[in-house]
């Protein structure tokens, strides 16, 4: 089914859509373990899971085989994250051609992260160079229902944060997203405001949050630093005390995270998108929580 007609479905019905996040694993016995974790909250019956494209557009044929899979072994929706890196307009073609032929309908359009080793991202020859160019792209294939990532606190190579981040979203909804899913963050309010102000700019589509379970704090800190979340003062007084104690962390990431959906669903996200992280345990308890 189309993301636009699902994320419809639950607007009529007034609930909020609930993802999760896979990444495709470099072998075969992690490949084993994402099965089965997949297994086990596809009980959840989410609107929809999503498989990220490696780090720096790596590990793609087992992203496409993994959404396959999804697609035909399971009741479950998949939709494909799609990148600009290391691709030349006649290799998305190609991919999205695969894609269509095995019956995916939903696409997650981003410029992507530079591959490993580089200091910055570049466009190879014939490819793109910005997300906006991908998601145009993507529609003219006119199969496809389309999201986009986007950043509530602002990405971290931008110099004008969420000023910046708000002018990209709204021409990728010109360009035709129809959804945008952000990067986590554990500040709410960053996202109500960020949410209020692309309101104010005309920008209509769906602004799903992403939440990040904390399973390992000093992890967690590391990432935020390049991603460009922040780490609220009063998370880090929660969570430093028990930093070395990764069963006191789980445990209270859970909390954290069961709280922040709660105050989101209070005000009326269009959904949930959990970073499962190939585990299931944490949204599984998420889940139930709430």
């Amino acid at each position: 089914m189309l993301l636009e007609n699902i994320l419809a479905a639950k607007k009529k019905a007034g609930e909020s859509s609930i993802s999760f996040e896979f990444f495709p694993p470099k072998t075969d016995k992690g490949e084993a373990n994402l099965w089965q974790c997949i297994q086990e909250l596809s009980q959840l019956n989410p609107d929809f899971v999503s498989v990220t494209y490696g780090a720096g557009g790596s590990t793609q044929d087992r992203t496409r085989r993994i959404v396959e899979r999804i697609k035909h072994e399971t009741s479950l929706e998949p939709m494909a994250h799609l990148t600009c890196v290391g691709s030349t307009q006649e290799d998305l073609a190609e991919l999205l051609g695969q894609y269509k032929k095995s019956g995916m309908k939903n696409i997650l359009a981003l410029r992507g992260d530079a591959p490993e080793g580089a200091d910055k991202f570049e466009a190879v020859k014939g490819g793109f160079s910005y997300a906006t160019d991908l998601v145009k792209f993507v529609r003219e294939q006119k199969a496809f229902s389309i999201a986009v990532a986007t950043y509530p606190e602002g990405h971290p190579e931008s110099a004008g944060g969420m000023a910046d981040d708000l002018r990209y979203l709204k021409i990728k909804q010109d360009e035709g997203a129809i959804a945008a899913i952000t990067q986590y963050f554990f500040d709410n309010d960053a996202y109500y405001r960020f949410r209020e102000q692309a309101e104010k700019m005309g920008i209509t589509i769906p602004i799903i949050p992403g939440i990040m379970p904390i399973g390992n704090y000093e992890q967690i800190v590391r990432f935020s630093k390049m991603c460009g979340a922040s780490i609220p003062a009063w998370l880090h007084e929660k969570m430093q005390p028990v930093a070395d104690d990764l069963g006191a962390v789980k445990a209270m990431g859970i909390e954290v995270a069961t709280q922040q959906c709660q105050n989101l669903l209070a005000n009326d996200v269009a959904g949930l998108h959990i970073y499962a992280l190939n585990k299931s345990e944490a949204s599984l308890a998420i889940c139930k929580n709430l």
